[in-house]
């Protein structure tokens, strides 16, 4: 039985829970259990913001990533908040672009994506969150089931909004081949 715990933590207004939430949404497609919990400080945008998801082939019996298998850190406040708490031989995936320090810690991977840059670069500056989940989905397997990815993503992505998918799906390949 796999259990993965992911913590996903940056400022209000990065698509920190929109990111958790695809990740949930790809769980359920694959036919696993998950739970998404966002969190994020009254002031929202700017403020602080963390998700926690539990991706799991049995019952998830609670909420709370206190010690997550990945981290994923849109900003340096987050990496400073949560590094300590990733379990040992875990993953770390950071914003380089945001974040000008390295993972203190030699008992985890991690992973440097500019995120940030690279959404500026490609004119798609809101979607540095997508770009970093891009990395994430590979690295963890995750695009295994491409129609899994496709299918969180229509899920997650409002009707209103629905010309997004397409400039969504293009960020992921962007993290995904970085």
């Amino acid at each position: 039985m796999k259990t993965t715990n992911y913590l996903f933590a940056g400022f209000g207004g990065q698509g920190i829970l929109f990111s958790g939430k695809v990740l949930a949404y790809k769980g359920l497609t694959d036919g696993k259990n998950v739970s998404w919990l966002p969190s994020y400080g009254p002031e929202m945008r700017g403020g602080t913001a963390n998700c926690s998801v539990i991706v799991s082939d049995e019952a998830v019996g609670s909420p709370i990533v206190s010690n997550p298998n990945v981290l994923i850190a849109m900003n340096l406040p987050s990496l400073d908040a949560y590094e300590n708490s990733v379990t040992a031989g875990g993953k770390i995936f950071v914003d380089s672009s945001l974040v000008d320090r390295k993972v203190l810690r030699t008992d985890v991977d991690v992973y440097y994506i500019p995120a940030t840059s690279l959404a500026s670069d490609n004119k798609m500056p809101k979607l540095a969150n997508m770009i970093i989940m891009g990395k994430v989905l590979k690295e963890m397997g995750e695009f295994d089931n491409e129609d899994g990815v496709v299918n969180a993503l229509k899920k997650v992505i409002s009707a209103k909004h629905a010309d997004m998918l397409e400039i969504n799906l293009n960020a992921l390949k962007i993290g995904k081949d970085y």
